[in-house]
């Protein structure tokens, strides 16, 4: 994340540019008094908005218009240059927007157009259900309540939530927040009166233990019951838990929730040497932030190389080498037997120091509710295109839905965090009757250090890798090829061919 510049770039569109500065489908970054503006072209017409996105402030002259349409280079948001709405996770407030006139082959940006306050609601839903339950306070959770809202729903929208804090920016919890580089106030998705202001009536710490399907209600642990005429499951994952002497010790760690963050920054404060146990993309982005606090660092996986499984080889060696560079010492090939209270001990035989160890081995969905429930299961909840699941007027969405993937003809599930708060949305439009199918490519960004890798795509499996550019100078796409066709892109420095690597996908869809 960035703040913005005090001092504004660019021209000052209040005075004019000509509009042979800015070609059809073309943008240009400036500003009226102190505040950074966007300019873009789309046939005949000329928008005017914020300059940066409202998710993590990327400039959002470094993106493309797609239709009319901006999207974000950094993860992929998505906005109305019409509107200033955020069409698309992971941005959820819109942009503002500006007037703009053209004149004599000139183009000024005028009057500012009023700032919407809170979410602005369509016209209410036609024939929308009396009780609409979101079960999960995450990703897909959070997504869902603010798109019905959004939408023009007015009637009882209830979440509940097992997790103790409002819905927050998981990726930050092992990115800038853990890093110590973000502050508190970065992490939920919005303040607490959100939800009150909205009438989401968001219930925290409290258990799901079972879906009355025949009466459609929802069994709280504490025996009452909510009502539902449409029931949401998102419940997303949970870290797998190691079975080892000593995994119950307090210094002994997962990362999920914004308590488990909390919990791990009270540790690094007073650690000097730290164990993580799997090379995965928590353990890692774990790693790169506690190097960030001065900590002493070694990752214990059994694998030959860090995330080869996602990344392939090359890209894998980078990752360990980036991460060496930054002082982490790996373990690859050995996995831990016993954790003291002072050190990890390795099937090697080797003794590591640790203060705070944290396990990174990977999260499995939680699907219990799902199949006492008697949902159709594979691997996952069994959804259709329109994330319904076997049983009438329950849908899945996030880590537990397995999808038909239409770039591959094959269901997938995907543990991403853009992918559900993009199914969350989609399963609210269809809740409230407007059948539309997700299709959405798969996104996901990875940060360690100063690099981000950008990914996009589905590749399980690959049979050719093809790398443009360099991957060790940081400045490359790896195609990941399946029978002639690009499954996935990865990208590192090359925001720009990410997303359009990100629309051909789209736009092979049948």
């Amino acid at each position: 994340m960035s703040e913005e510049q005090a001092t504004p770039d660019g021209p000052d569109l209040a005075k004019g540019i000509a509009l042979t500065e800015l070609a059809d489908g073309g943008m240009l970054a400036g500003h009226v008094g102190e505040e950074q503006l966007l300019l873009a072209h789309r046939g005949a017409e000329i928008f005017a908005v914020g300059a940066h996105c409202t998710h993590y402030h990327a400039p959002l002259v470094d993106g493309i218009v797609v239709n009319d349409t901006v999207r974000c280079p950094w993860h992929h948001a998505c906005f109305d240059l019409r509107t200033g709405e955020a069409v698309r996770a992971p941005a959820f407030s819109p942009l503002a927007c500006w007037a703009v006139e053209q004149r004599a082959g000139q183009v000024f940006v005028r009057e500012k157009r009023e700032a919407a306050k809170g979410i602005q609601r369509r016209k209410p839903a036609l024939k929308a259900p009396e009780h609409i339950v979101i079960v999960g306070g995450g990703a897909a959770g959070f997504a869902a309540a603010e798109c019905l809202r959004r939408e023009g729903y007015e009637k009882e929208l209830i979440m509940l939530s097992s997790d103790s804090a409002s819905p927050v920016d998981r990726p930050n919890l092992s990115k800038d927040y853990l890093a110590g580089s973000a502050s508190e106030d970065w992490v939920p998705l919005q303040a607490d009166s959100f939800y009150a202001e909205n009438h989401i009536d968001l219930r925290l710490s409290t258990e799901v233990r079972e879906i009355d399907v025949g009466s459609r209600q929802v069994i709280l642990a504490n025996g009452s019951a909510v009502h539902y005429d449409r029931l949401l499951l998102a419940t997303g994952a949970e870290p797998v838990h190691l079975a080892i002497p000593g995994a119950n010790q307090a210094h002994v760690r997962t990362l999920r929730s914004f308590s488990d963050c909390q919990a791990i920054i009270g540790y690094a404060k007073t650690a000097r040497r730290a164990v993580v146990l799997g090379a995965s993309f928590i353990g890692l982005e774990v790693a790169a932030a506690l190097r960030a606090r001065n900590i002493e660092v070694h990752v214990v996986d059994p694998g030959k190389r860090p995330m080869e499984r996602v990344f392939g080889p090359e890209l894998g060696d980078f990752v360990r080498s980036l991460h060496e560079e930054h002082g982490v010492v790996f373990h690859l090939g050995d996995t831990a037997n016993r954790i003291n209270a002072t050190d990890v001990e390795l099937s090697s035989g080797a003794r590591l120091p640790a203060d705070l160890v944290v396990v990174g081995i990977g999260v499995r969905p939680r699907l219990a509710l799902a199949e006492r429930a008697g949902l159709a299961m594979d691997r996952g909840v069994v959804v259709n295109e329109y994330l319904e699941t076997s049983t009438p007027e329950i849908y899945a969405a996030g880590d537990i839905a397995r999808w038909p993937d239409s770039a591959s003809d094959e269901r997938i599930r995907v543990e991403h965090w853009v992918v559900a708060q993009r199914q969350g949305q989609r399963a609210a439009l269809n809740m409230l009757g407007q059948r539309e199918k997700f299709s959405a490519v798969p996104f996901f960004w990875s940060q360690h250090y100063d690099v981000q890798i950008n990914y996009v795509g589905h590749a399980e499996s690959w049979d050719e890798l093809v790398i443009e550019g360099s991957i060790p100078e940081k400045d490359c796409l790896v195609r990941f090829m399946r029978a002639g066709r690009s499954c996935a892109v990865a990208s590192i420095f090359r925001d720009v061919e990410n997303l359009q690597a990100e629309l051909a996908m789209e736009r092979a869809v049948p």
